[in-house]
């Protein structure tokens, strides 16, 4: 980023976080929402499924438990506060589709991101869109495949044009086949604002775990400064360049 030189670069962009559930947009990418924010920059998060599920316990219990849609909504809005988004969306808030988009037809997830969500790629016109990276996680490997579909280069003057399309890292990519593992080639520098980060992370209380957890607040921690120091910086975000478009 320092060759671009990145608060310039980062300051110019409008970008769209599309993620899975509530909470991926700061694993991944929420030192970069707050710094482009701090630039001047726009940032819009679209998040594909919220709603009342039964997950397995939380930081001190074991078992599943119910956590609400609106719980969840409601600690996504404070993050979203927090990290000053500029506006948000919810694709679907169903049960049929949360931890279920792999049963939405692709189709139809794209018809949402090129442009008939709200914050869709034509409605928002993006310079910069980021995307979770697959996993073993279904919906992420649904909505990864949607996402890539729905930013294809197209005809000049068929459809908006995303010129900068990157894949935002989780904790949980250690854990995939070795020829899907994450392999980084984009870095942001988030050493300022790692402590924002972790106090948004700490706001989805409804998904904290036990610190062993790779998924819990102190392994994202560990995990943004060991991508800091691949760069010899406190504290980094990476990415994976799908395109980068410089003009």
């Amino acid at each position: 980023m320092d060759c671009l030189n990145g608060d310039e670069f980062l300051a110019r962009q409008r970008v769209l976080v599309i993620a899975p559930h509530a909470d991926d947009e700061t694993y991944g990418c929420g030192g970069t929402i707050a710094r482009v924010k701090s630039l001047g920059g726009e940032v819009y998060v679209i998040v594909a499924s919220v709603a009342s599920i039964e997950q397995y316990g939380g930081e001190q219990a074991s078992g599943l438990r119910l956590v609400t849609a609106d719980t969840r909504i409601s600690e996504f809005q404070y993050v979203a506060e927090l990290l000053k988004v500029d506006d948000w969306e919810v694709l679907f808030n169903g049960p049929d589709e949360h931890m279920a988009l792999d049963t939405v037809p692709r189709r139809e997830l794209t018809r949402l991101l090129e442009r008939d969500a709200r914050l869709s790629i034509e409605n928002v016109r993006p310079s910069m869109v980021l995307i979770p990276a697959t996993s073993y996680n279904q919906d992420h490997e649904t909505l990864f495949k949607a996402c890539v579909t729905a930013t294809r280069p197209p005809a000049p003057g068929d459809r908006y044009f995303v010129p900068h399309v990157l894949c935002y890292d989780n904790t949980s990519l250690f854990w995939t086949p070795e020829r899907q593992r994450f392999s980084p080639d984009l870095f942001v520098d988030i050493s300022d604002f790692l402590q924002v980060k972790m106090q948004a992370i700490s706001m989805y209380a409804s998904q904290v775990k036990q610190p062993l957890y790779h998924g819990s607040p102190e392994s994202l921690e560990l995990q943004s400064r060991w991508r800091g120091r691949e760069i010899s910086t406190e504290a980094a975000e990476s990415y994976v360049t799908m395109r980068m478009v410089l003009s």
